[in-house]
């Protein structure tokens, strides 16, 4: 996908975030997958989006660090108070811009455990970014077998119930709901910065946009079995089908 023709690469900054620590899957930002490095697919998938001008790393670990700097990009030392688990994605990302000397309108912010991801698709996030005039568009999937409408609820003693009453049987029927898939956010400048206490998400925006992935295209690894599948499709280079 070609840049839209009204913003220039210089406008977009990559904010690739990467925390040292994680209970799940120690070290998984930096755990070897595919033959590099987990964060490594990230960095790669940054600087090869034609909608992206300049590429920064976040992260709290000397590991990571060492990773992105052979990688080629830039590091942002991110402080301990930034990278415990109380910290957010978007404190993070402030601090990173800030600490970079950013001017950048357009801000991508990209998980360093999402090893998987379509090739285009930063590209399209800043597209509709730019051709809408949101203030932010995240990548979502449409869910599937797990579909609220399918879910239940079981009390101690085993006892179903449903969560919402529905007399769907076919999965076909159900009505089409989204999930964030973790492959990519773009966000204006102005919103990242809308601090609001008691809002966590104030940072999206008021005007919040999404653009559609097919289950599986975007693989967010938080456990050994992600890694694995993750694994799996970039050796054997599986595309996703609808």
């Amino acid at each position: 996908m070609t840049m839209p023709h009204s913003i220039s690469r210089e406008d977009s900054l990559a904010v690739v975030i990467g925390r040292a620590g994680s209970k799940g899957l120690p070290r998984k930002n930096a755990l070897s997958i595919a033959g590099a490095p987990m964060i490594a697919h990230t960095i790669r998938f940054a600087r090869a989006s034609s909608s992206i001008g300049r590429v920064i790393v976040s992260t709290d670990g000397q590991e990571i660090a060492s990773i992105a700097a052979a990688e080629g990009v830039e590091v942002i030392r991110r402080p301990e108070h930034l990278a415990n688990d109380t910290a957010t994605v978007d404190s993070a990302v402030r601090h990173a811009v800030e600490s970079s000397g950013s001017t950048a309108d357009i801000i991508v912010i990209l998980y360093g455990n999402v090893p998987v991801r379509p090739a285009d698709l930063a590209d399209r996030a800043v597209a509709r970014l730019v051709e809408t005039g949101a203030d932010s568009v995240q990548s979502y999937y449409r869910v599937g077998k797990t579909h609220p409408f399918w879910m239940s609820r079981l009390d101690d003693a085993g006892k179903v119930s449903p969560f919402v009453e529905n007399r769907i049987y076919r999965r076909q029927e159900l009505p089409p709901l989204f999930m964030p898939d973790g492959g990519v956010i773009a966000v204006r400048r102005a919103s990242l910065f809308d601090v609001r206490d008691g809002e966590p998400h104030a940072f999206f925006g008021r005007d919040r946009r999404g653009i559609e992935t097919r289950e599986g295209e975007v693989i967010d690894v938080d456990t050994a079995v992600d890694m694995a599948v993750a694994a799996a499709m970039l050796v054997q280079g599986i595309e996703v089908h609808a």
